[in-house]
């Protein structure tokens, strides 16, 4: 035999309009009780949202008895002066009713906001299964836009991010407007609002909140990169600076190649310093915390200067032929019995001997890399095992016993 759950499907109201409407006193129960509260309520008020409420818990009602469960159908309203009261009298009325039926849950009903402050209430006292909130139709948009506003003014960054910024914008124009016309102060108002929404879209104040978070924590843990990506950014300036001046003193050209190439023909040796230095303070940290030292941590260093020795190389080639650099000129080179004459080197020649280079930079990087990291594994693959880990092997040994028959 199956046993039948029951349901309590319970209307909740907060303001009490039931009782004000009709003089009714709640709580009310039953199929024709709260059917004759629906003519009650309608005929007292038909535009109140509380007749979509009472039938909408009929509605439920019903659905649950067609599939074979105990539905019972209850009102309860807060009657009192104050929210407070309203509440605890509520509570009580759900007290009773909880007693007289003993139901397994509960289905609650609500058509407002304030009704809503009463599932907790319910929930406190009885298992609800589900919240049916109840909007008018010719109401939803507006009920719709209530509960958006509430949860937006409930947020409190999305208050800092969009309404801060439209009541500055709101206090800036009137002055804005005093001092210059009004074209030049929505002018100034929209370019300061556009600057806050790429900051806020890009992510830059996320970005910079890490950074300091970053920058914080090495500083408190002694960290070597700290003092080299200081190196690192007084290089930069002064490569970017190096690198101006001699574009500035070109004359005029309409094509920008040239500027370029002289750009990055006397930077990259300070860009190449700059990266090498934090890279190699990155390098000095892994080796000092005491840990493995990853492949690319050492690979970087050397990958910098070959990308570093290929940028000169080309730039070099394309202001030879401009005739902005002179040809690479050997010295003659004198060793004891060995003597070198001295020589000059080709456009092509330059520009292979540079590639080679950082070609063969990179492979010593990747060479020295793969023999460090190399032994490291090696050394922890042929690590002896413990006392605890021999003595834990031979116990399994012994419990194995001899293999082979058993009755041999």
């Amino acid at each position: 035999m199956v046993s039948t759950v029951t349901t309590l499907v319970l209307c909740v109201d907060r303001t009490n309009d039931v009782g004000h409407k009709t003089g009714l006193e709640t709580p009310v129960v039953g199929w024709e009780a709260v059917r004759s509260l629906v003519v009650d309520v309608g005929l007292s008020d038909p535009e109140d949202s509380s007749v979509n409420s009472l039938l909408e818990t009929l509605k439920v009602a019903r659905e649950l008895r067609d599939g074979d469960d105990d539905a019972v159908v209850a009102v309860v309203s807060g009657a009192s002066d104050s929210m407070v009261g309203a509440d605890r009298a509520v509570a009580s009325q759900l007290d009773e009713l909880i007693d007289e039926h003993d139901p397994d849950s509960a289905v609650v009903v609500i058509d407002s906001a304030e009704d809503e402050r009463l599932v907790p209430i319910v929930e406190s006292r009885l298992r609800v299964d589900s919240v049916d909130r109840v909007v008018v139709r010719q109401a939803r948009d507006i009920e719709s836009t209530y509960y958006l506003l509430k949860q937006f003014l409930a947020d409190e960054e999305l208050r800092q991010t969009v309404l801060v910024p439209i009541g500055l914008a709101l206090l800036a124009f009137p002055a804005l407007t005093i001092f210059t016309g009004v074209a030049e102060a929505m002018a100034i108002i929209t370019a300061v609002i556009g600057v806050f929404l790429l900051y806020k879209g890009i992510g830059i104040d996320d970005a910079l909140r890490r950074l300091a978070t970053q920058a914080r924590d090495s500083l408190y843990s002694g960290q070597v990169s700290v003092v080299t990506y200081v190196v690192a950014a007084g290089l930069t300036l002064v490569g970017v600076f190096a690198g101006a001046l001699s574009v500035s003193e070109i004359a005029s050209t309409r094509d920008a190649f040239l500027p370029a190439m002289t750009f990055a023909y006397d930077s990259i040796l300070w860009l190449t310093m700059a990266a090498l230095a934090a890279s190699t303070g990155r390098l000095i940290d892994e080796v000092i915390g005491g840990e493995s030292v990853r492949q690319s941590y050492l690979n970087l260093p050397f990958v910098v200067v070959g990308i570093g020795l290929v940028v000169r190389g080309f730039a070099g080639y394309f202001l030879e032929r401009a005739g902005q650099v002179p040809p690479v000129t050997v010295p003659s080179i004198e060793a004891g019995a060995v003597s070198v004459e001295g020589f000059t080197l080709s456009l092509g020649n330059r520009l292979g001997a540079f590639v080679v280079g950082g070609v063969l930079v990179s492979l010593i990087g990747i060479r020295i890399a793969t023999a460090i990291g190399g032994s490291a594994i090696e050394d922890g693959e042929a690590q002896p095992p413990s006392a605890t880990e021999s003595a834990s092997a031979r116990q399994d040994a012994d419990d194995a016993g001899p293999k082979g028959d058993p009755e041999s």
